[in-house]
Parts: C-alpha cells; sequence; structure tokens
C-alpha cells in the first residue's frame, strides 16, 4: 500500500484525486491540505506528498524544501499546469522526485506516484532534450562551439540573457522590461532550450564568453 499526502490549494481538486485515489487498491490517501504548513504530514508520514505548484504565495519550492528535510523518506511529486524548464530545475535541486501535469490523465498520474514511490524519478516531456538539442550538443562535443553563435535567438531573448548576466532575478526582469513575471520564466525556459543549459548561472556565463570574445 502507498500512502499518499496531498498538499493542494484549489479544495476541489483535492477532494477529487482524494476520491480517485482512494478507488485503487494499492494507494491510500494519509494527509490532505490546502496550506503550506507541512505539519500535518508528522502522523502521516506519506510515502509520497502530491505537491499543487501554485500554492499562494510562491510557497511551493519553500514547501518541497521543508517536506525533504523534516520527511526525507518521503517522495515528493510537484503538480501544474505548465512548468517550466527554470521550476522543474529548482524543484529538483531540493528534492523532488516528480512532476505531473494537472491535465493528466488519471493512468498518468497513478503512474507517476507508483514510479515515484518505487524510485524512479518521474519527469515531465518537458525536460527530455529536442533534436535541435541533441544537435547542438554534439557539434559543440566535435569542437564546433561557434555551432552556438548561429542560434537564433529573439531580441527579447538577448535581452534577458544579458540581464540574467547582471544578477537580476525573474521578477526583477520583468519590472525591468515591463513584461509579467511568467513571461520572463518563459523566455528563459526558451533560452535554455536553445542553447542547451541548464542553470541560470550557465547562462550568465555563456554571455560573458561571448561578451569576451567580441572584445
Amino acid at each position: 500500500m502507498i500512502s499518499v499526502a496531498l498538499i493542494e490549494g484549489n479544495r476541489l481538486v483535492r477532494e477529487g484525486i482524494t476520491a480517485l485515489l482512494s478507488q485503487l487498491p494499492d494507494l491510500k490517501v494519509v494527509a490532505g491540505t490546502s496550506a503550506a504548513d507541512t505539519s500535518v504530514l508528522r502522523e502521516a508520514k506519506p510515502q509520497v506528498v502530491l505537491l499543487d505548484l501554485g500554492l499562494g504565495h510562491g510557497d511551493s519550492l519553500r514547501v518541497a524544501e521543508q517536506v525533504k528535510k523534516d520527511f526525507p523518506e518521503s517522495k515528493v511529486i510537484v503538480m501544474d499546469l505548465l512548468p517550466v524548464h527554470e521550476d522543474i530545475v529548482e524543484f529538483v535541486n531540493v528534492g523532488v522526485s516528480g512532476f505531473i501535469m494537472k491535465d493528466a490523465t488519471l493512468d498518468d498520474l497513478v503512474r507517476t506516484i507508483r514510479s515515484v514511490a518505487e524510485g524512479i524519478p518521474v519527469l515531465p516531456r518537458e525536460m527530455t532534450s529536442t533534436l535541435f538539442s541533441q544537435i547542438a550538443r554534439d557539434a559543440i562535443a566535435k569542437g564546433r562551439p561557434e555551432a552556438l553563435d548561429s542560434v537564433r535567438m529573439t531580441p527579447r531573448e538577448r535581452e534577458v540573457i544579458n540581464l540574467i548576466a547582471e544578477g537580476l532575478g525573474n521578477k526583477e526582469i520583468a519590472s525591468r522590461i515591463n513584461v509579467a513575471t511568467h513571461t520572463v520564466k518563459s523566455h528563459v525556459r526558451n533560452i535554455m532550450e536553445k542553447l542547451t543549459l541548464h542553470t541560470r548561472l550557465q547562462i550568465a556565463a555563456y554571455a560573458n564568453e561571448r561578451s569576451s570574445a567580441r572584445a
């Protein structure tokens, strides 16, 4: 029996998932809350924690980190409508084991829970390398780093790269270029995909290298 806890801000979603999982013989929902308070997990000690990425006040990453600190044996699965690459990297870094789209099928959700409970990490398709990424990576491996220079960036993406190199966070960048924070996250995701990079630090290093090369 796999014990599952739910930290989900939407009561309807929380109760709906609980009802669906309760119909399965090998899954049991042992706790559920809409708050960022992880104390509800202390007595339940769930094997798997389903965590809503959209918790109020942007607390989801902190909650994931707290769960892994207080309950290291519990596996965390983040649920979201459309997780961006940067969010995924941040959550993986604090120990999250899986991701599931909120519009996924029940079969996908159950498969993800079972796999994560068995110790098999489950990442969304957005994390897998595209054909373009593989081509670019092979070109670099073969000693042709100039392949990166041929990557077609939009003016806005180049602007975001430069601001990341200045050390600005997503909210600061959004304020500077007058767009929504989720738009900045989308730009960062596209930049990482195009350049086959995985962290903001790598983007900053790329920008500095390009700047030095032009100097």
